[in-house]
C-alpha cells in the first residue's frame, strides 16, 4: 500500500535531494543519484543507485521506494523501466527559473511539506528580485556560457536567465528555450562574432581547460579571451535546475560580472 506522504524516496537528480535536505524532509530519501553532493553529508548518508542517464534498477526495487523522482526526457528508459515494475514515478522537467521555483513547490506538496516549500520558494524570488534591482542601471558585459567544449554549446533556459539578474547580456539568449542541448550547438565563428566580453565555462562533469578556449584559432580577437576574462563555475553550482543554481550558482555569476566590471574601469 503506498503511503501519503511518500517516507521512502529515491532521488535520481541532485536538486531534488538538495531541496528536500532544505525542507527538512531529507529522513526521506532512501537513495540519491550519485551526482548528489550537497549537502556534503548526503554522500555518507544516502546510498548511490544511479547515473544520470544510467540507473541500478535492481538496487532501486530492493530499496522498496514509494516514489521516485526524476529529471527530464533523458531519464524517460529508467522511468519506463521503473513503472512497469510498479514503482510510483514523478518526472520533473523544469528548464526556467520559474520552473525551478515550481518543482520546490510540488516536491513540497508531494512529501506533505508545502508550506515549508512555499516558505523557501518565495526566499528564493526575493533573492532574485533583490539581485536583479541592484544589477540595474549598470553596464551589461557580454557573456557567453560554454555548457560544453565539443561541440560548442550555450547555456540552457535558466542560467541564461540568471546571467540577466546578475547583470549581464547572454550573448546566445534567443537559444534558451531551446531544452535539448543539440539546439543550443554554436560555432566557433559565432562566438566570435558575438564578441562576449565574458566567457563562463562549465563542462557539465569535467574540468574546464582555459588554455584550450584561448588556443581556439582566431579567438584571440574575443574580447573575453584577450582580457584573460574566462571564468569555471563548477557544474554542481550551476547546472542542476534546483537550490544551488539559485545560491552558489547565481553568485558565481554575480562575482565574474563584477569582476568584469571592475576590468573595465581600469
Amino acid at each position: 500500500m503506498r503511503l501519503f506522504p511518500p517516507s521512502r524516496i529515491v532521488c535520481l537528480t541532485e536538486e531534488t535531494v538538495e531541496t528536500l535536505y532544505l525542507l527538512g524532509e531529507d529522513h526521506r530519501i532512501v537513495g540519491v543519484s550519485g551526482y548528489a553532493v550537497r549537502p556534503p553529508r548526503v554522500r555518507k548518508e544516502k546510498p548511490r543507485v544511479s547515473a544520470f542517464t544510467s540507473a541500478n534498477i535492481p538496487k532501486i526495487l530492493a530499496l522498496e521506494p514509494d516514489l521516485v523522482l526524476t529529471f527530464s526526457d533523458l531519464q524517460a528508459t529508467i522511468v519506463a523501466d521503473l513503472v512497469r515494475a510498479g514503482i510510483a514515478v514523478h518526472a520533473f522537467n523544469q528548464r526556467t527559473l520559474a520552473g525551478i521555483l515550481a518543482m520546490i513547490r510540488t516536491l513540497g506538496a508531494l512529501v506533505g511539506a508545502g508550506e515549508k516549500a512555499e516558505a523557501l520558494a518565495a526566499g528564493f524570488e526575493r533573492r532574485i528580485e533583490d539581485i536583479r534591482g541592484t544589477s540595474a542601471g549598470h553596464p551589461r558585459p557580454r557573456v557567453f556560457f560554454e555548457e560544453w567544449d565539443d561541440p560548442l554549446i550555450s547555456g540552457i533556459g535558466w542560467v541564461s536567465e540568471l546571467i540577466e539578474v546578475a547583470g549581464g547580456e547572454d550573448v546566445f539568449g534567443h537559444l534558451r528555450e531551446a531544452g535539448a542541448a543539440r539546439d543550443r550547438i554554436v560555432l566557433p565563428d559565432q562566438v566570435i562574432a558575438a564578441a562576449p566580453d565574458l566567457i563562463l565555462a562549465s563542462w557539465c562533469g569535467k574540468k574546464v581547460v582555459p588554455e584550450r578556449i584561448r588556443a581556439r584559432p582566431g579567438w584571440d580577437a574575443v574580447p573575453a579571451v584577450r582580457n584573460g576574462r574566462i571564468v569555471e563555475i563548477k557544474s554542481p553550482l550551476i547546472l542542476q535546475p534546483g537550490p544551488a543554481a539559485l545560491t552558489d550558482g547565481l553568485d558565481a555569476i554575480r562575482r565574474a560580472i563584477a569582476s568584469a566590471h571592475a576590468y573595465e574601469a581600469l
